[in-house]
């Protein structure tokens, strides 16, 4: 238990008070004022004796506890290869080694300078930290490179954090670089008499070819492990030998290039990074500079690098396959100049770079630039100034991210897509509550209307744009891949040929259609009048494709609809990396129009997108196909050249039948006879959180027989259930919303199939039915999509109640 300390003064004043007052009594008693004051400093020295020894102790136990000596600590985190910090409770940064202040500066952990997804999940990973224990990520970044985490708390307290951050892929570049010089490179670069060995920042070295240790120490000796600079030697004029050789041997020339990662942080500070250094002989360049470039491009083209090299003045001196290939030139041969690689704007910052890089000293960096093969997408040229060769030389590489950029693309256009379709999916939803209401209610109107009053001609027009709504609904429905779809087995040149005749009237004279098809297709499931719809808009746009002005149809073209057998091995051998191994029928709509840029080429499956003239085309014709293929599981792909035409291509898997829907064919087959047992009437409870839709569907019903009970919510149509049960009454069918506030339709069906295990339900939803069904998985469940007529939703009540 800790004790409260008197203050210091107070402990010497009564000291001093009980000194004194034994030395008065003493004089007092014997009358001897010598005596007394003998006594009184005697008795005094002996307290300050007392006093100051037990002032030792406490003072002894006390360094036991001492605050650490964080230098002690610095010296022993100071590592070259990681960052390591440690922060108080409080917040504070009380330590870090040279690598952690180099790369994320002064600043306190987790505000470190990362990207902004990086630095939201270091803060998080801290807060573990501090509550578990450790916590870690496996990748973090920041433009100066990527780093693993790791957090633990430490302390006697437990009440410091310990950050260690790992750079990623910076061991592997000099396992790999060390892997290819001593193997098969370094055996190739041998043949060509170049000679080369990787040094470690200590100056050792790490491996070496052949070519070096024949040349360094004699056939068939090592100098793994050696000092790389004990076998030179160097004569009055500077020029290198090797030591062996001595003044009688060739002078070397050598080309330094670190083995560092721009990304990562990594310099060209020998006393911190791994080198290649390659040794050429130099008899030859004594008059020419360029005489050794054969054997530096023998080398470079061999490196599993895009890599080139320019003179002082930036003048391209050779470039490998694996760097034009990255920077989309096509030719065998470079131009001129890196800048003539890049767009008009970028010229200017490379150049500069490339002279920057050949006149100072060797150092290494990057420079972010667009390509003239692709203006849209910047890349990263690494430049590193190279000596060795008679004259200012620069080494550039350029990352071949084609692969990255498209994975990219990708990405981010599903993304889009998801995005985009969620919304219309809820749009569509909440409108076709509205759709309903005007649709059914125009129904009751025209019961008390007959053909020839005044009002009827204009409920129909009223009712007719309705649909053309519920229409436009669909097609966001279909985007968003939430529509209700009809699934049947079926065989593709079926359903061209149901929509043939009606393609011709759609086409016009001047546009031939032309239907071929393969032999030996599989069958399809999918919904024929939604591959009729997929055919029509995509007809639709081929049309005006081949119009002059997308309205003269008296301009000529033709439109190839095809069905082709699309085997597993030919997928195989298309090497496609989106569209799975397996048997396929495609279907393939190709035009003789205009075609689409490829700029364009990209967008065009977005709803709302369209290459049309402004109030032509609502932009969802493309979209609404997307949509109505991926719900079906298949594929589209669009190929297209300006001036030639395009050519869209639809894969559908091969429907290969379940032996368990076979067997549950026959009890379907024996249930159609008792389908004719009911015989009207009945009573139905009706839940519906939308007035207008209750209100619509509760007349319909009642006018055709049906006593309805009806609730707003699910809370509400269990109450009602319960209380028609206690009035001995009975519920022969429960019509529902499937979306509704406080107890949605799914969770109040399985609260009545607790009471009436047996009641057949009926929900009415905007959403997809396949998609119901597999979230809701009750039996006996049927489905009414919206928006409805008076009709449908009378028939849908009868149809249920006679199943």
């Amino acid at each position: 238990m800790k004790q409260a300390r008197v203050p210091a003064w107070r402990d010497g004043a009564l000291g001093l008070a009980a000194v004194l007052g034994s030395a008065g009594l003493l004089w007092l008693v014997s009358g001897d004022g010598l005596l007394a004051l003998a006594y009184a400093l005697g008795l005094g020295v002996l307290v300050l004796a007392l006093r100051m020894g037990l002032r030792f102790l406490p003072r002894q136990a006390e360094a036991e506890l001492a605050a650490p000596d964080w230098s002690v600590t610095f010296a022993a985190i100071e590592r070259p290869d990681e960052a390591l910090a440690i922060v108080d409770r409080a917040g504070r940064l009380v330590c870090a080694n040279s690598r952690f202040t180099q790369w994320f500066g002064h600043g306190a952990p987790p505000r470190l300078p990362l990207d902004a997804p990086h630095g939201e999940a270091v803060e998080a990973a801290a807060r573990a930290a501090w509550r578990d224990g450790q916590a870690g990520l496996p990748q973090v970044s920041s433009p100066k490179g990527r780093w693993s985490l790791t957090i633990a708390r430490a302390g006697r307290g437990e009440d410091h954090l310990v950050w260690r951050l790992v750079p990623l892929a910076q061991a592997d570049l000099l396992a790999d670089m060390a892997a290819h010089i001593g193997g098969k490179l370094g055996r190739a670069l041998s043949r060509e008499g170049v000679q080369a060995a990787v040094v470690l920042p200590d100056g050792h070295v790490r491996v070496a070819n052949s070519a070096f240790a024949a040349r360094a120490a004699g056939e068939g000796a090592q100098v793994s492990g050696s000092d790389f600079v004990s076998w030179f030697r160097a004569d009055e004029g500077e020029r290198i030998f090797y030591a062996r050789e001595g003044a009688k041997g060739v002078p070397l020339r050598f080309v330094h290039l670190p083995i560092a990662d721009p990304d990562l942080g990594g310099g060209t500070d020998p006393a911190q990074t791994p080198s290649l250094f390659l040794i050429l002989d130099n008899e030859a360049a004594l008059g020419d500079t360029r005489a050794g470039l054969p054997q530096i491009e023998a080398l470079l083209s061999r490196l599993p690098l895009g890599l080139a090299m320019t003179d002082r003045d930036g003048r391209f001196l050779f470039a490998n396959r694996a760097f034009l290939r990255a920077a989309g030139h096509d030719a065998p041969v470079p131009p001129p100049y890196p800048s003539d690689l890049v767009i008009r704007e970028d010229k200017g910052a490379l150049a500069d770079a490339v002279r920057r890089y050949a006149q100072g000293a060797p150092t290494a960096g990057d420079v972010a630039v667009r390509l003239h093969s692709a203006p849209q997408e910047p890349v990263s040229v690494s430049l590193a100034g190279v000596r060795g060769l008679g004259e200012g030389t620069v080494l550039l590489s350029i990352k071949d991210s084609t692969e990255e950029a498209r994975l990219k693309r990708e990405i981010a256009q599903a993304t889009k897509m998801q995005a985009v379709g969620q919304l219309a999916g809820g749009v569509a939803h909440d409108f076709n509550n509205v759709l309903t209401a005007i649709i059914g209610y125009c129904d009751l109107i025209l019961m008390r209307h007959t053909p020839g009053d005044s009002d009827y001609d204009d409920i129909q027009q009223i009712k007719a744009n309705s649909n053309r709504a519920a229409s436009l609904t669909r097609q966001l429905l279909a985007f968003s891949r939430q529509q209700t779809l009809r699934p049947e087995v079926l065989q593709l040149p079926d359903v061209v040929a149901e929509v043939s005749t009606l393609l011709k009237r759609l086409l016009g004279e001047k546009i031939q259609l032309e239907v071929t098809h393969d032999r030996n297709l599989g069958l399809v499931r999918a919904d024929p009048m939604q591959l009729e719809q997929v055919l029509l808009n995509l007809a639709v746009n081929a049309r005006d494709a081949m119009t002059a002005n997308g309205t003269d149809t008296k301009a000529g073209g033709t439109l190839r609809i095809m069905t082709r057998r699309v085997s597993a091995a030919d997928v195989r051998a298309m090497r496609s990396e989106i569209l799975p191994i397996a048997d396929y029928t495609a279907l393939v709509v190709e035009d003789t129009g205009h075609g689409i840029k490829p700029s364009q080429i990209g967008k065009i499956f977005e709803p709302f997108f369209t290459t049309k003239e402004k109030g032509k085309g609502t932009g969802l014709g493309l979209s609404t196909v997307y949509g109505i293929v991926k719900q079906s599981g298949g594929f589209i792909f669009a190929d297209s050249e300006v001036g030639k035409g395009t050519r869209f291509t639809i894969y559908l898997p091969v429907h290969v039948p379940d032996p368990a829907d076979l067997a549950a064919e026959a009890p379907k087959a024996k249930g159609e006879a008792r389908r004719t047992e009911w015989t009207g009437g009945g009573r139905v409870l009706l839940v519906e959180d939308e007035d207008t839709v209750r209100a619509v569907a509760e007349r319909a019903l009642v006018r055709q027989g049906y006593d309805v009970t009806t609730a707003a919510d699910g809370e509400d149509g269990l109450e009602a259930l319960s209380r028609l049960i206690g009035l001995g009454e009975d519920i022969d069918l429960v019509v529902s919303d499937v979306v509704m506030p406080s107890m949605d339709g799914p969770a109040m069906a399985r609260e009545i199939r607790r009471i009436r295990p047996d009641l057949p339900v009926l929900f009415m939803s905007g959403y997809a039915e396949e998609q119901l069904r597999r979230e809701i998985d009750i039996p006996n469940m049927h489905f009414l999509a919206k928006p409805f007529s008076v009709a449908q939703i009378v028939a849908a009540v009868e149809h249920v109640l006679r199943g």
